[in-house]
């Protein structure tokens, strides 16, 4: 059996004084994120930290992902259920085929610049060479313009907003090829059921079961009374352009990663990603959803009403 560590592990002080890590230290494999084909390698990921520890460990998979076990070694926690006790027990357990697991969806987004987006109908206008898929939007394109370099996986969100710019973020949104609406306002967070908890429940949404087949589409901060979250089957093809009339850029992170500029007529295509994270659940699906909304983010935690006195 191989075991596949973080290159900084190796080198980490607490490791160093352990005795039981420092015999097994020369047994261990390395990897460098994005060059080695870790899919191939993989088969059981065990992370130990907070929620994004576990982001993390999903970002170093594009595509399939293996069964995650996460333990909770950081703040939160709502994603990481096992608790760092009885360790070897519990992995034991859950190799021996002692598992329920939750399949949390996750997205696919591509990025494609305005001149990129300008190549392709001068292309198909020219008979050339862009391969057409869906609405419209291209999978393969010449001439180095970026199509899967620029493509990235989340587990939580896509988050478009205004960064450094004083002016309001002005961007389109589309559905399945139709304008829905334009967006104004400090940005907006497109998610999975699994980031509903996280900024998407800050900026106002509503909180759904990993379960779920659903996208959700959350303004932040609009410049609008009847702007609410909304959310549209996991099926839906969903496309973010900084619109023509837009005053300056706008910048979008991954998972809170990767942040980069998207200037006016760049687009961004957002749809469920066929490769979902299955994450190894301590209980099942339900119980470890609400001990995490009710332990992490004491959903509905109230004083509670006394009894009325028969006597008064």
């Amino acid at each position: 059996m191989q075991v596949f560590v973080e290159e900084s592990v190796l080198t980490e002080e607490i490791s160093q004084k352990c005795e039981v890590f420092i015999k097994m230290k020369d047994q261990l494999c390395t990897f460098v994120q994005g060059c080695d084909g870790l899919n191939e390698k993989i088969d059981f990921i065990v992370c130990l930290g907070g929620d994004g520890t576990l982001l993390y460990a999903g970002s170093l998979f594009q595509t399939s992902v293996p069964p995650v076990m996460a333990f909770h070694l950081g703040s939160l926690g709502f994603l990481t259920p096992f608790e760092f006790v009885d360790v070897e027990t519990k992995i034991d357990s859950v190799l021996s085929g002692h598992a329920n697991l939750t399949l949390r969806s996750r997205l696919k987004c591509v990025i494609r610049s305005k001149e990129a987006a300008s190549h392709v109908l001068k292309s198909a206008d020219a008979g050339g060479g862009a391969t057409v898929a869906g609405s419209g939007d291209t999978v393969a394109m010449r001439n180095g313009f970026r199509n899967e370099d620029a493509t990235h996986v989340v587990l939580n969100d896509v988050v478009i907003d205004r960064g450094p710019s004083p002016y309001l973020v002005h961007i389109d949104l589309f559905a399945d090829g139709q304008l829905v609406t334009s967006v104004q306002g400090d940005g907006l967070i497109i998610s999975t059921p699994t980031g509903s908890t996280a900024y998407a429940v800050a900026a106002g949404a509503s909180i759904i079961h990993p379960g779920v087949p659903a996208i959700m589409i959350t303004p932040i901060c609009p410049h609008s009374l009847s702007f609410r979250p909304i959310v549209v089957p996991a099926g839906c093809d969903l496309r973010v352009m900084v619109s023509e009339n837009a005053r300056d850029s706008a910048w979008v992170s991954f998972d809170g990663r990767n942040r980069q500029q998207l200037s006016i007529g760049d687009s961004l295509r957002i749809t469920t990603s066929v490769y979902p994270l299955p994450s190894i659940c301590a209980a099942d699906q339900m119980q470890d959803w609400f001990n995490g909304l009710a332990g992490c983010l004491h959903w509905n935690v109230r004083k509670p009403q006394k009894k009325l006195d028969p006597d008064l």
